[in-house]
């Protein structure tokens, strides 16, 4: 469904959620203002190509036999959008036509928005500790009271030690705090970078929470004993149901990863497409009447406020259950189930 010049919203959200060769952070006067990215293109007929995506002038002009399509161009020259997607770059003719390179494999090893985008929070992130660290190790915080940001990390800190760490690891939490820490932070930091308007939702993205979720799935299979295999070989069920309990045993071990992967990709992605529709619906409404949209505008405006102020505590709370079921996984790996020693704990996070 098309508004207004073949307005399309959807591709407007879409394009908000997905990666690209540049950062995007407004339009002036018609021209977007944008931080262009390096692209490095590799294909057989052309071989290598390095330059910035700026070359392309937002999708406008060809460069070194390229072209990066945009939904707009697509629709202009009629050309398959099966075949040719919106965001992605394709090798040209003389006259800067995609449609006789359709079959050249262009191989994009471009560093998109969400790869800079993570490699910056690892900076800031490596800064930010790096620093804590350092006033910890000259004893403030130690001797004397904490001062500045190690006031606001410190509590965080101790917190996912006390309430995920011994909570859920017991008497083992020291060998796994670097790593809960590592994951409770590093999702933190690009949840709040993302909600700067222009840069990229990276928890968002399902490679960005799938390589997290690879990682505690290692982490958990690492900390297995005896006791975790037995559980999966021999369930604790008649032998009438054993069968039946084999393949959700060992269906059970790759489940628990993917409920990581999936629970923060969903619920990251969900706010950014909840803000988005209520500002589109301005937009929408006030191509149907000009006095709609204007009348409407402080109502889906504060709509937009309220959900972006409930993101800042929903990247808190995405943050700590994630870390928190890592740690639970990882209890139950190294325990073979806590119903078996009577080991319960009731403050435990709970699946």
């Amino acid at each position: 469904m098309s508004y207004a010049g073949d307005w399309n919203p959807s591709s407007q959200i879409l394009e908000h959620i997905s990666d690209a060769h540049e950062f995007h952070f407004f339009n002036l006067n018609k021209k977007p203002v944008t931080i262009p990215l390096p692209v490095f293109l590799y294909s057989k007929e052309k071989g290598w190509s390095a330059f910035m995506s700026s070359r392309f002038e937002h999708g406008e002009q060809t460069y070194a036999g390229y072209r990066l399509l945009e939904e707009n161009y697509i629709k202009e020259n009629h050309l398959d959008p099966n075949v040719f997607k919106n965001g992605k770059i394709y090798a040209v003719d003389a006259d800067g036509k995609p449609e006789s390179y359709a079959s050249v494999k262009v191989y994009d090893l471009s560093l998109g928005r969400n790869a800079v985008q993570v490699l910056i929070s690892v900076v800031l992130l490596v800064w930010m500790m790096g620093s804590i660290a350092g006033k910890y190790g000259k004893g403030q915080g130690v001797k004397t009271a904490p001062t500045g940001f190690q006031n606001a990390i410190e509590p965080i800190v101790t917190f996912i030690r006390d309430d995920v760490g011994k909570t859920n690891l017991g008497d083992r939490y020291e060998q796994y705090m670097p790593l809960l820490l590592s994951i409770f932070f590093f999702i933190l930091v690009n949840a709040l970078i993302g909600l700067i308007p222009g840069t990229a939702n990276v928890n968002g993205n399902i490679a960005f929470t799938g390589m997290l979720g690879i990682v505690a799935f290692f982490v958990i299979m690492f900390s297995t004993r005896k006791h975790y295999w037995l559980h999966i070989v021999n369930p604790p069920v008649p032998w009438g149901v054993k069968f039946i309990m084999w393949p959700v045993e060992i269906l059970g071990i790759f489940t628990k990863p993917f409920a990581l992967i999936i629970r923060l990709f969903a619920n990251m992605i969900s706010g950014h497409v909840i803000i988005l529709s209520f500002i589109l619906l301005i937009f929408i409404f006030g191509a149907m009447n000009t006095a709609l949209g204007w009348g409407t505008s402080p109502f889906f405006i504060a709509m937009a406020v309220f959900i972006y102020l409930i993101e800042i505590l929903v990247a808190f709370i995405q943050a700590y259950i994630f870390a928190a079921l890592t740690a639970v996984f990882i209890s139950l790996a190294f325990e073979g189930g806590h119903e078996e020693h009577g080991e319960v704990h009731e403050d435990a996070v709970v699946v």
